[in-house]
């Protein structure tokens, strides 16, 4: 029979009720032991959670120092990576710096060596002696060098070839001592030059160029070849491969 009433107890005891039924809800309490015990417990239970939370509400000072910490966690990660992230990229910047820098500091004396090369073929040419052991047989050209160079080198053979061996010289690339050998075909000379690879080692192991001259050089052995002439690329090519092969 209370059950009607029991369901507007938590509006009655918030005094949400229209003021007629907050007078009705008045008197049936009084006269309704259950009612009025089961309102008491409420009562006390909703006492009870606002004297906690007042109980446990945190001081201005306290959310204070919550807010500031909060704030600072915020910050500190930005701030770090800041600290760690601008060393790596100057480091990242300051490596890539230098690669570019050596790169093109090898490109340059790549250049060099090639320049050198060209101008030692195109003196060897305009000499009035190209050649300071005159012979077509490498049996003859080769023996010559023994003691003037500190290496040792084969020269291929060129029976079934178009390639005549003319003779050989000595020259010098950067202050190292090596052996040239001028070749023939048709009516195009071709320059080899071999030298110690250690001095020359920062070159391109294999490259080919096409400049004034066609050249070829590539590492073997710890000899360094270079094989260049105004012959087309195919001679110049094929001439290297002899080598290669000798080699």
């Amino acid at each position: 029979m209370c059950e009607s009433w029991k369901m507007k107890l938590d509006t009655y005891l918030d005094g949400e009720l229209p003021s007629e039924e907050m007078r009705a809800f008045d008197a049936h309490v009084r006269n309704c032991a259950t009612c009025a015990a089961d309102a008491l417990a409420r009562v006390q239970m909703k006492r009870s959670i606002q004297a906690a939370g007042v109980r446990f509400t945190p001081s201005a000072e306290f959310r204070k120092r919550v807010e500031r910490s909060i704030a600072s966690r915020q910050r500190r990660p930005l701030s770090q990576f800041l600290w760690t992230a601008v060393p790596v990229a100057l480091a990242l910047f300051f490596v890539i710096g230098l690669g570019i820098a050596y790169k093109r500091q090898e490109n340059l004396r790549a250049q060099q060596v090639y320049t050198e090369v060209a101008d030692l073929h195109v003196a060897a040419l305009a000499s009035s002696t190209p050649v300071d052991v005159v012979s077509t047989d490498r049996h003859t050209v080769k023996p010559w060098f023994q003691g003037k160079l500190p290496f040792t080198f084969d020269l291929p053979e060129l029976a079934s070839s178009d390639f005549t061996l003319v003779g050989g010289r000595m020259a010098y690339l950067e202050h190292n001592p090596g052996a040239q050998l001028i070749y023939q075909i048709r009516k195009h000379r071709i320059s080899v030059f071999i030298f110690e690879d250690a001095p020359l080692r920062d070159l391109p192991s294999n490259s080919t160029r096409e400049l004034s001259f066609s050249e070829q050089t590539w590492s073997r052995g710890g000899l360094r070849y270079f094989v260049i002439g105004d012959a087309s690329p195919t001679d110049i090519a094929t001439l290297a491969k002899l080598f290669r092969s000798a080699s």
